[in-house]
């Protein structure tokens, strides 16, 4: 417990770190926008790693590095997908969303969106991607908390189960208590942690191998195929298509759209885009080389690799230990607990806003105070968070697994439909919901009973576009008032120039 306890007091500190802002943003949350959408008030510095961070969870520092460990450069595919797609989400959906959703209702979720978009008196858009919401981050909050649970395990020497409740409850108790503000404020910490570890451990993993060269010459003696993006999972084009399609998700992810609909205009997106596709491209780069650099270290330090080989997902964990004095392992440890509060923290809250906006306000107290309002969305953060310990609890999840899962789910239900709805004014509400559907349950039963090398994602986003077109094609055109709201945002975005 000796050595444990400068990581033990960096823990500490951190955590009650971003308690303390959570109590901060209570403060300045008076409403359910407050609670839900910070009042629609964040810079582009804030967008951009509250973006970031958001989408970047515990799998980052987790999942990807044990990627790379396992399989060589072959896995970097991924990394390439989810630049060229998170560059498209910024570039075609974040301003256009940011005016959109003020012109339609001032809409504060994406079924609140959808339902306003499409004048849907019957609320099934707002009731199916309320399902969606619920469904599949229950399954992507689970990751986070498995990723907690982990890191916990491995370096405090606590049960699993005990390590479950340890990881996520301080991400649970600022959420909570400060809503949208103090998950935005927190992650812009968050982003700023993950980036220095994952820009300091590379270069320290290499020179403890024995600098680049011989890094290079051990990976090489380890396994050829290592050296190889033609090897392994894109050793086919299936293998290629379905790492390089991790990018399609983005248009999807109701955790990472919110932040631009969060932006103080469309005018700040520009200038978030610039700063998050930085941070972005450093943070993956980081990731990747420790995995990658982290074969030629064991390859030539076999006696330490036991905990790595039982599972490469600790490959970040055991290198920060190896190769770092305690408390500079602690501060690179808190990266991870960073990357998987920071997730964690906006999918309960984006469930939260699900419940609260889309059921109990929509459904069962129309006239509920605002005040009523934030309490139940505080309740609800709770709940969901119940459940996602609960779908954590078997110890052999592994958090790529998960996360991918999740991922297809929403980048094909919900990816399609939004980027039609932001620029073809002649979708319909019939379109979208078919749209929905089609892909989320393309993605179940793809995974679920069709189990091909080709991930589901897309077949999901094929069958969610094609479903959307034939679906407004096929009923009644839109109405006058949805193509004059459309004509006004195609007005704003070109006098924003974004």
């Amino acid at each position: 417990m000796a050595n444990n306890t400068p990581m033990l007091i960096t823990f500490s500190i951190y955590i009650l770190a971003m308690i303390g802002i959570g109590f901060a943003a209570y403060r300045y949350t008076k409403n359910l926008s407050d609670y839900i959408l910070g009042g629609r008030s964040l810079g582009s510095f804030v967008t951009a790693l509250s973006a970031g961070a958001s989408d970047m969870s515990g799998w980052l520092l987790m999942g990807l590095p044990g990627a790379l460990f396992a399989a060589g450069v072959s896995e970097g595919w991924i990394g390439i997908g989810l630049v060229l797609g998170a560059y498209g989400n910024w570039r075609l959906v974040a301003g256009r969303l940011r005016v959109y959703t003020e012109r339609s209702g001032n809409a504060l979720t994406l079924p609140d969106y959808f339902s306003n978009r499409f004048e849907d008196r019957s609320k099934l858009l707002r009731v199916f991607s309320a399902l969606v919401i619920l469904v599949f981050f229950a399954i992507y909050s689970a990751s986070g908390i498995v990723a907690g649970a982990r890191l916990f395990e491995n370096l405090f020497g606590i049960s699993y189960e005990t390590a479950l409740f340890a990881g996520a409850a301080a991400t649970i108790l600022y959420t909570l208590i400060g809503g949208f503000l103090a998950v935005s404020w927190t992650d812009t910490v968050q982003a700023s942690l993950m980036i220095l570890a994952l820009l300091i451990a590379p270069v320290v993993v290499i020179v403890g191998s024995g600098g680049f060269s011989e890094s290079m010459a051990q990976i090489q003696a380890a396994n050829p195929s290592y050296l190889d993006p033609f090897q392994g999972s894109g050793s086919s084009w299936i293998g290629i298509v379905s790492l390089m399609a991790w990018g399609l998700g983005y248009f999807g992810q109701p955790h990472i759209v919110c932040r631009f609909m969060a932006a103080e205009s469309a005018a700040a997106i520009p200038k978030a885009r610039r700063i998050g596709m930085i941070w972005m491209c450093l943070c993956l780069f980081g990731a990747m080389a420790v995995g990658f650099f982290g074969i030629a270290y064991f390859a030539g330090h076999p006696d330490q690799a036991a905990l790595v080989k039982e599972n490469p997902e600790r490959v970040f964990i055991v290198l920060a230990q190896l190769l770092f004095n305690p408390w500079l392992a602690g501060i690179l440890l808190s990266a991870i607990l960073a990357a998987v509060m920071s997730t964690l923290s906006c999918q309960l809250l984006v469930c939260s806003s699900a419940l609260t906006e889309d059921f109990y306000k929509a459904f069962l107290r129309k006239q509920a105070s605002q005040k009523e309002l934030v309490w139940v969305g505080r309740a609800t953060v709770l709940l969901v968070a119940l459940i996602a310990i609960a779908l954590a609890s078997d110890p052999s999840n592994r958090v790529l697994g998960l996360v991918s899962y999740a991922w297809a789910g929403f980048g094909s239900a919900f990816g399609p439909v939004l980027v039609l709805s932001l620029y073809w004014k002649g979708m319909t509400r019939n379109g979208a919901l078919a749209g929905m559907i089609a892909g989320a349950v393309t993605v179940i039963l793809w995974k679920e009973f069709v189990g091909s090398a080709l991930y589901e994602m897309v077949p999901g986003v094929i069958a969610g576009t094609l479903a959307v077109v034939l679906g407004s094609k096929l009923g009644a055109a839109p109405s006058q008032a949805m193509k004059d709201v459309h004509g006004r945002v195609e007005a704003e975005m070109l006098e924003h120039g974004v």
